[in-house]
């Protein structure tokens, strides 16, 4: 039996709770998946997966597998990336973002791809944070302070935002003048964490939280974006999806004195160790995309606003 094989149909099948969509994944027939896992139990003589007619289960077993079978083909791998031409990476990233990011991402992925014909990514939209090890996740991007210390954790960039509205939405209310004033207008919460009702200000020197009383809230950027474009209130919303609009017109960049608060962009996986180069590849790919946008490459809370939105407020 090849171990390794088998350890990453394993994993694939544990990822996806099914044997026919792993088989479906690894391009094996779902007998074939199964012969394979079944082989895995008999040789390390003890259950992985709990199976029935209708549902699919990890074993305690199976659960405490998952993080070994990973650092065995972690391991594999960079004997093969030792061994196999210089710059070339192979296989499957799996590459967690928050939803701007990955569609940033997603502009930007071709050049890569083209350059590493062997390499595939698959990028999971995600607003919260996932459960690396669990999930078969490579590459995860945060926003803000990262709690857990088990993980390897780099900053690549900082988040800018602005404070937008439509103008059909400014005609019937208003605008705000200050912070303060946005407890008397309807806001659209993007939910990232937390309860999203409070709103954290920055003007370089001070920081005021605001709390707001949404009559909309949703945790999804996109979903937010299209809410502030038709009128619904004021939102938060990343320069990813706001910049064209507000230099288009059709959002109001508002309040530009005190602009909400920048947060880290952390880039976490679970370990440096036996990190194999399609990994290490995605990393280098993705610092250099964050390098490439002032907006958040700067670390300054002042400098993206003037140099890029001058005059559109």
């Amino acid at each position: 039996m090849d171990i390794v094989c088998a350890l990453r149909t394993f994993l694939r099948v544990a990822e996806t709770g099914s044997f026919s969509a792993a088989a479906i994944d690894l391009k094996l027939t779902q007998p074939a998946v199964s012969r394979q896992v079944s082989a895995l139990e008999a040789q390390l003589d003890t259950r992985l997966l709990h199976r029935s007619t209708t549902a699919l289960a990890l074993t305690a077993e199976g659960e405490r597998m998952i993080p070994m079978a990973l650092r065995v083909i972690e391991a594999v791998e960079a004997l093969g990336d030792s061994a196999g031409p210089v710059g070339t990476a192979s296989g499957k990233v799996r590459l967690s973002l928050p939803t701007p990011l990955g569609l940033y991402m997603s502009d930007r992925l071709a050049a890569l791809l083209d350059r590493h014909p062997e390499l595939s990514v698959e990028l999971l939209f995600r607003e919260e944070p996932s459960d690396l090890i669990g999930e078969g996740i490579d590459l995860e991007v945060r926003l803000g302070p990262v709690s857990d210390s088990s993980l390897i954790c780099r900053r690549i960039g900082w988040t800018t935002a602005f404070l937008v509205a439509s103008s059909a939405y400014l005609e019937k209310r208003g605008p705000p003048q200050t912070i303060e004033d946005l407890s008397h207008h309807d806001c659209i919460c993007y939910r990232r964490g937390g309860d999203g009702r409070s709103w954290l200000f920055s003007n370089g020197s001070d920081q005021v939280a605001v709390r707001v009383a949404p009559r909309f809230v949703v945790n999804n950027a996109v979903a937010v974006h299209r809410a502030a474009l038709a009128g619904a209130g004021i939102a938060i919303l990343s320069h990813i999806l706001a910049a064209p609009d507000i230099c288009a017109g059709r959002l109001i960049n508002l309040v530009p004195d005190f602009p909400p608060a920048r947060l880290p962009i952390n880039l976490v996986h679970s370990s440096r160790r036996n990190m194999p180069l399609r990994v290490r590849t995605v990393i280098e790919y993705l610092v250099a995309a964050m390098r490439e946008d002032p907006f958040m490459a700067s670390s300054s809370a002042s400098g993206p606003n003037e140099r890029c939105l001058a005059g559109k407020a």
